[in-house]
């Protein structure tokens, strides 16, 4: 019990989470009350419950936008990165489990452009996310232009989980070469050249894509004399 208004809102919203803890059970990853942050399925439910109150108070678009966002959230996190880890669990690697992989990653992309994520959100995904986070994440930024990020899109090449992740991170930064700064367009040339001999075989997807990045970067940068 509270007399204070704010307190009795407070109440109400944790009330709300501990719900829809109760209800999405395993769905839930993890709940971090009194952090800034919340992990994808538990900051679904927050935005559930804080629907359930933008709804009381009568703000009743603020709750539809949130429930949205909920929705939104477990879309991505949930089937597709199940998906995503499913396929790469029960097939071996080759052209089949890769095709496979893509149309998981299909979905990923439609789905951006369907709902509206919040950047900082898919950032997480890619910088702190499980495998099946990052490369879900990495779709998504391929998908809208307002979801990217040069500095996390330049560490999944430099740093990636796997080749896979490693490719996308490189078509992704393909897309971004014409928004990028003549600093930050030879910082990702270095960095795919630096690739070299490291990680890619000769007949790899991914030496046809760094010479593709490399021939667009040096076409950005001013001739050197």
């Amino acid at each position: 019990m509270t007399q204070n208004g704010t307190g009795a809102a407070a109440l109400i919203v944790f009330g709300g989470v501990l719900f829809l803890v109760a209800l999405l059970g395993s769905r839930i990853e993890s709940l971090e009350f009194g952090g800034a942050t919340l992990r994808i399925r538990a900051a679904a439910a927050e935005r559930f419950a804080l629907a359930e109150e933008s709804e009381r108070r009568g703000d009743i678009a603020t709750a539809r936008e949130l429930r949205a966002e909920a929705r939104a959230l477990l879309d991505a996190a949930g089937p597709i990165a199940d998906d995503y880890s499913s396929v790469r669990g029960s097939m071996p690697a080759g052209a089949s489990r890769t095709r496979a992989l893509e149309e998981v990653l299909a979905r990923a992309r439609r789905l951006a452009q369907e709902q509206s994520f919040e950047s900082a959100e898919v950032l997480r995904w890619l910088r702190e996310g499980t495998d099946e986070q990052r490369i879900t994440a990495l779709a998504m930024m391929q998908a809208r232009p307002e979801l990217r990020n040069f500095e996390t899109t330049l560490a999944a090449i430099t740093h990636p989980r796997t080749p896979f992740e490693q490719y996308h991170a490189m078509r992704l930064a393909l897309q971004m070469i014409d928004q990028l700064n003549t600093e930050q367009a030879g910082r990702l040339a270095g960095t795919v050249e630096a690739q070299k001999g490291i990680r890619f075989r000769r007949d790899s997807d991914r030496v046809r894509l760094r010479e593709e990045i490399l021939q667009r970067v040096r076409g950005r940068l001013p001739e050197r004399r």
